[in-house]
């Protein structure tokens, strides 16, 4: 008696198909992501390349040198301290105003720039390109230019982080802004909602959530920005730092960092407190 030996589990020729057609299609995605990997090698190691980072001899040197200089800042030296305290509050007041300034400015721009409620194409285009000057300036260079306009202090760093927050925040705000339901939009419409009656009954209540979330970050990095600017006579603690690094006293620029991160902690810590609070 003959006995014949059959496979257990046999594939019909669609699933043979569907499971070639997705082997291929891994594999075609394993030499995609190889592909990318090996490219992203390459402007890695161009850019390091380009920028010296390979040059052995220099981080010979200057590495030891690193570590000489981070000894030369400790211990901390806090003896100047209570003269901080106006500068530290110079700068948490010179972030307030400058988010403030750029939210301000956002709201009209945002709407004008956003497709659903930019009242013209040639107006949406405009708008797009004021945002993108606006955040492609960086802070700092501004800061150097509104330092020659109107003199050293805190109002040359508010119009900086004001003017070029407004590049940024405007940027997310017109994005959320397109990103609506359109169903309450054409309700008020129905009802006989002019444009800026749309905005504010419904478009405005779905995206003020977002919006302040995107205000409160916001913030949180022009706090961080605001000390930089210091450095081109913006005021606050980071003229102090600069003040202090150029005369070689670096007990007291170490001291002043780790009141500048004490400083980052809080804010970023009252912000995530503050988004709990919208949401």
């Amino acid at each position: 008696m003959s006995t014949t030996t059959r496979p257990l589990h046999t594939l019909s020729p669609e699933a043979e198909t569907a499971a070639t057609d997705i082997f291929a299609h891994d594999r075609r995605r394993a030499r995609t992501l190889a592909l990318q990997t090996a490219g992203a090698v390459v402007v890695v190691a161009g850019a390091c390349w380009a920028t010296g980072l390979f040059d052995i001899d220099r981080l010979a040197t200057g590495v030891p040198d690193f570590f000489d200089l981070v000894g030369e800042m400790l211990p901390p030296n806090f003896a100047n301290g209570g003269s901080w305290i106006r500068p530290v509050l110079d700068t948490l007041a010179m972030s307030v105003a400058g988010t403030a300034l750029a939210v301000l400015g956002s709201l009209p721009l945002a709407f004008l720039a956003a497709r659903n409620t930019s009242p013209h194409p040639a107006v949406y285009q405009v708008a797009r390109v004021v945002l993108n000057f606006l955040r492609a300036v960086p802070e700092l260079i501004m800061g150097i230019i509104f330092v020659a306009a109107v003199g050293f202090g805190a109002l040359p760093g508010v119009l900086a982080l004001g003017f070029h927050s407004i590049g940024m925040i405007g940027k997310f705000f017109a994005e959320a802004v397109e990103h609506v339901d359109q169903r309450p939009v054409e309700a008020a419409r129905a009802a006989g909602a002019g444009p800026l009656q749309c905005i504010v009954h419904a478009v405005l209540p779905q995206v003020l959530g977002k919006m302040a979330d995107v205000a409160i970050y916001r913030w949180e990095y022009n706090f961080r920005a605001s000390t930089i600017l210091g450095a081109v006579g913006a005021g606050g603690i980071g003229f102090e730092l600069i003040g202090s690094l150029r005369i070689m006293q670096y007990t007291e620029v170490s001291a002043i960092i780790l009141v500048i991160l004490l400083m980052v902690t809080l804010v970023d810590g009252f912000g995530s407190w503050l988004r709990t609070q919208i949401k």
